[in-house]
């Protein structure tokens, strides 16, 4: 069977609605947790699909977070060699520094759901779904885009929303993966965060959800089932 190895930095930023996307495209999910196991262990090579997922520590923070660079090890090489790769938030930052671009704190952090703004390439790809949609943010840092690579999305904040590296690999800042069902985790998660900065509001962000996260996510499972069926070797 092929697999999705999975690495997961906090329990409740999981695949999300790519999970079910991944299971009917007949694809095994396996989960490895930064910080509690190893790895600098894991070959990078081994899985069909190597996806990174989101967390609430910076791409370029090794001194804090030595795990930093056991991901960042897995990534170079996985892009070198052209394996299929997916990034999602942190993961999206930690592709960018894979491939030699900075990655930095942003103009502001933009956290909650606003619309998407997608290139005339964005449009032509699985992001196509996301055009002119509200979708969850929730980031500090941002990254230039790097050589090579083509952008797929923006927002008035943040250039660089999402890009693609040759034809296996994708990288995304927002969040096209979140369930409305798994919402609520996220607020309590990230409250400290949350309260933080200002004019943000719980009550604000849980209504957005609501009203958007049902349609963002049947979109998710769209992205994810075009990616796939694009890849090399799919068809």
């Amino acid at each position: 069977m092929k697999t999705v190895l999975a690495i997961r930095h906090v329990h409740f930023e999981d695949l999300g609605v790519f999970a079910r996307a991944f299971r009917d495209a007949g694809f095994a999910i396996e989960y490895r947790d930064s910080g509690v196991d190893d790895l600098s262990a894991i070959d990078p090579l081994a899985a069909d699909i190597l996806a990174v997922l989101g967390a609430p520590i910076s791409a370029y923070e090794e001194d804090k977070y030595p795990v930093v660079l056991d991901e960042l090890r897995l990534l170079e090489r996985r892009l070198a060699t052209k394996r299929p790769t997916l990034g999602i938030c942190l993961g999206a930052q930690l592709m960018a520094r894979a491939l030699g671009a900075s990655v930095y704190p942003g103009k502001a952090k933009e956290i909650g759901w606003s619309r998407l703004m997608l290139t005339p390439e964005g449009r032509k790809g699985p992001l196509k779904y996301f055009d002119d949609v509200p979708v969850l943010h929730w980031h500090g840092d941002t990254f230039d885009l790097p050589r090579g690579a083509v952008r797929l999305a923006s927002t008035p904040i943040t250039a660089n929303q999402a890009f693609s590296f040759g034809a296996s690999a994708l990288a995304i800042q927002f969040h096209p993966e979140i369930e409305a069902a798994n919402f609520e985790r996220w607020l309590i998660g990230h409250a400290v965060e949350i309260a933080s900065v200002p004019n943000l509001s719980v009550t604000d962000l849980r209504h957005d959800a609501n009203e958007w996260a049902p349609q963002t996510a049947s979109r998710g499972r769209l992205l994810l089932a075009d990616w796939l069926a694009a890849l090399p070797g799919q068809n």
